[in-house]
């Protein structure tokens, strides 16, 4: 299994998740800034364990666009709730807590979502639109597994234009504006006191700040450091990584870690020495010993296994 997330900055990038069994070539998806950001997601194998998505800031809108699939989310510590996906099954998300999910295929067909996140000042201009004196007190449900003819027209049109050579920012930016409006309409509501601002991380800065850290790895977990990255003291970024993530920063990387231990043991010919070393453990004993904590069995176990 192999998780390669390319995120947007402020400027023109590129974003892409896909989870797949092996590198594939994909053609990027490029997005304009301030008005969304993408994300597709490719699935041909089951997962047997829960795969954690972070809290972010934004709103997401997520598509199926192929195949078909049992779906099951849940949020930290609560019942699994299972879904059928189809082609054009939407799950829309306000952000909020980090919770989990896991699917298995259920046709030949890839199984393929695409993401979108639509940007905060995008989704107060549509809710100032629509309940105007009320606005601030607008805020989108959080739905799974519905259907919506429009919302399904729009994202195709989207996937469509972005899979173009050179996609056209202002169609992008109409469809964006389009369907932060029918959202606002359609799935929005008014709370009793105005909504609390979102302490979470903005995505594409999550997503900066965990590759940041992945490339350094063989380095000494430094939280001052990582915080200087984010802009923002120690006790604020530790705060808002762990409510984005579940994880405090040093057991994230941790994790990180121990990812890129696993992923090397089974493609490399590497010693374990030189391995722990890449990842943070010139000692080879500790990376044995952490190793084993981790994921049960000792390196050389690992690699052994069929």
């Amino acid at each position: 299994m192999k998780v390669v997330l390319f995120a947007a900055t402020v400027a023109w990038a590129p974003l892409m998740l896909s989870v797949i069994t092996r590198p594939v070539p994909v053609r990027p998806l490029i997005v304009p800034p301030s008005v969304y950001r993408l994300a597709q997601l490719t699935a041909s194998v089951t997962f047997a364990v829960a795969v954690p998505l972070p809290a972010v800031t934004e709103s997401s809108l997520a598509w199926t666009f192929s195949g078909e699939a049992e779906f099951k989310e849940r949020e930290k510590g609560q019942p699994w709730l299972t879904h059928r996906l189809t082609r054009g099954s939407l799950f829309l998300t306000s952000g909020g807590a980090p919770y989990e999910c896991r699917w298995r295929t259920l046709s030949s067909e890839p199984f393929r979502t695409m993401i979108v996140f639509l940007e905060l000042p995008l989704l107060r201009r549509a809710f100032a639109e629509v309940f105007r004196d009320d606005a601030p007190r607008a805020r989108l449900r959080d739905l799974s597994a519905f259907t919506d003819a429009t919302l399904d027209g729009y994202l195709e049109s989207l996937r469509q234009e972005l899979m173009r050579r050179r996609a056209s920012p202002l169609l992008v930016q109409g469809l964006a504006q389009a369907m932060a409006v029918h959202l606002a309409r359609h799935y929005a509501a008014t709370l009793r006191e105005p909504q609390r601002e979102n302490t979470a991380l903005p995505g594409y800065k999550l997503q900066q700040l965990t590759a940041w850290m992945a490339g350094r790895l063989e380095q000494k977990f430094d939280l001052g450091a990582v915080a200087a990255q984010a802009g923002l003291s120690k006790f604020h970024f530790h705060r808002l990584f762990k409510a984005a993530t579940g994880l405090t920063p040093a057991r994230f990387q941790q994790r990180q870690r121990m990812e890129r231990a696993r992923r090397l043991l089974r493609e490399t010919k590497r010693t374990v020495l030189e391995i722990g070393v890449e990842v943070g453990f010139p000692n080879p004993s500790h990376f044995a010993q952490v190793f084993r904590r981790e994921v049960g069995m000792s390196p050389g176990d690992f690699r052994r296994q069929p």
